[in-house]
């Protein structure tokens, strides 16, 4: 996966996640879906992951200089 392709996906994962949070979490009712809200706090550190990983694209660079 290169940068850009890495910052779109993650910037997706992570907006998309914490709009999951807001509204399906905290505006679901009276009380907080917590449900909702773990699986929010889940896929937003698998999108900040994504996003803050440098270490795939120094290993696609390694391959390619084969």
């Amino acid at each position: 996966m290169n940068t850009v392709s890495r910052t779109i996906t993650g910037l997706i994962i992570v907006v998309l996640s914490t709009f999951y949070i807001i509204f399906a979490g905290f505006m679901s009712g009276q009380t907080p879906n917590y449900v909702s809200v773990i699986i929010g706090v889940i896929f937003l550190i698998v999108g900040l992951f994504i996003f803050f990983n440098k270490k795939e694209d120094e290993i696609e660079k390694i391959k390619k200089s084969d």
